[in-house]
């Protein structure tokens, strides 16, 4: 008797989706994380008697190494696979959660300090690798029109996790201290890195749940061959590629404006406008909200142009309009006159910032096909060192009450950055 193949119907929800809403709630969660120190300074300094100097030098610590493994995070992402590399990372941020809420109980005077700051280089390592590693999963599980659109979702993401951190880290802190605080909002991080362990496969044909169907709809582009033997000889090739270089030089530019605008408006606020630590926490999350608005406008917008105006243009045109446009709003943010105009002012300019991420990260994927996690990874790594060159100098200017200095100075990166566009070919990939 023969038997008949029933054929196997496509799940209402495409496996890609759901691969997506654990990259969604990963970046969400490492946003949380690493933005609750800068809430929690508030409470660290008087506690601890850390100077905000000092807080600026545990922030530039996390910076350190989430900019210095971003590289190094792609290239192993690119070895080991995601499925492994987001259990590994995932872990070690809890840990280095955990270390730094434990920290005053173990040590004392200045070795609180420097534990504090082990902690946080330990966590900027553990989280450096995830958007590298994110960019080269939807290359491999998305059609490449959609790129630019899974990555401003993904931004939007990131946003939101900055966004509820600041009253959440708050209201945690005024009932339970700034320790217990740090520690359970990591938690919920453990059933997400379990889930994934589960459920995750690093390639749409290595998943048992993924039919032809599906298959056919995500198509058979070369960047869903990730290079898991990249050697010197093609690092070296992609690194020196013009293109590479001048994503990586905008990115640092534009991140200048980024960890502005995400690490220090809520100390700005309380210092500068003169709100409360509560309503601080509140209106800190205007500007991280509108970021996220942002970030899916920008998502939908790029992937819009795209089809219109070509792969080059179609990713150009945001970042030339956005990021000058960044530039204006920080000058009307320093002299409004209201402060809530202020806060405003601030909310657009991030959501100005972030509505040019799908532009970064597309061209990123273009550019690198089977290296997109490499390429990912030095161009983040540009835009971190933003960060490094950035946090030390607003932390050196806020303690001076020069706030106006630091966002002019953030005016004129953001101008350089979107120059730097003109000079991008996000259709012109890596020779292979």
């Amino acid at each position: 008797m023969a038997v008949l193949s029933v054929p196997v119907a496509a799940p209402l929800i495409r496996i890609r989706w759901r691969m997506f809403g654990f990259l969604f709630a990963f970046g969400f969660m490492a946003y949380m994380q690493q933005k609750s120190i800068t809430v929690a300074a508030d409470r660290i300094m008087p506690d601890l008697h850390l100077s905000q100097l000092q807080i600026g030098w545990l922030e530039q610590a996390f910076v350190i190494g989430y900019a210095f493994f971003q590289l190094p995070g792609g290239l192993f992402g690119q070895r080991v696979g995601a499925r492994v590399a987001f259990v590994a990372i995932g872990l070690l941020a809890f840990v280095a959660m955990t270390g730094m809420a434990a920290a005053p109980a173990l040590f004392q005077g200045q070795l609180v300090f420097l534990a504090l700051f082990g902690a946080q280089l330990l966590l900027g390592i553990a989280q450096g690798a995830i958007f590298p590693i994110s960019a080269g999963v939807f290359a491999a599980w998305f059609p490449p029109h959609r790129w630019a659109f899974v990555q401003g979702l993904q931004t939007m993401g990131l946003q939101l996790g900055a966004a509820i951190t600041p009253p959440l880290v708050a209201a945690l802190m005024l009932g339970l201290g700034w320790q217990q605080a740090l520690f359970w909002i990591s938690v919920p991080a453990l059933l997400v890195i379990a889930l994934w362990a589960w459920y995750a496969r690093n390639t749409p044909e290595e998943h048992r749940a993924v039919g032809a169907q599906e298959l056919a709809e995500i198509g058979d582009h070369r960047a869903s061959a990730v290079d898991a033997s990249l050697g010197p000889d093609r690092l070296l090739l992609v690194l020196s590629n013009r293109n590479v270089l001048l994503l990586a030089i905008s990115y640092l530019c534009m991140n200048y404006v980024f960890y502005l605008l995400s690490n220090w408006v809520f100390l700005y606020l309380i210092q500068e406008r003169h709100f409360s630590v509560l309503d601080g926490g509140w209106l800190a999350t205007a500007p991280p909200l509108a970021a996220a608005l942002g970030a899916g406008l920008g998502g939908l917008v790029t992937n819009a142009l795209l089809p219109r105006f070509g792969v080059r243009w179609g990713y150009r045109l945001v970042p030339l309009i956005a990021l000058p446009a960044a530039g204006i709003l920080l000058f009307g943010a320093v002299h409004a006159g209201s402060a809530y105009l202020a806060v405003a002012a601030l909310a657009a300019c991030y959501a100005s910032v972030e509505i040019t991420e799908a532009s970064y990260w597309g061209s990123a994927m273009t550019i690198g096909g089977g290296d997109t996690m490499a390429v990912s990874g030095f161009m983040n790594t540009g835009g971190n060192l933003g960060g490094i060159i950035g946090i030390p100098i607003v932390a050196y200017l806020s303690g001076h009450h020069a706030w106006n200095a630091a966002f002019f100075l953030g005016a004129g990166f953001a101008l350089v950055s979107a120059v730097a566009w003109l000079r991008i070919e996000p259709d012109t990939q890596v020779p292979a």
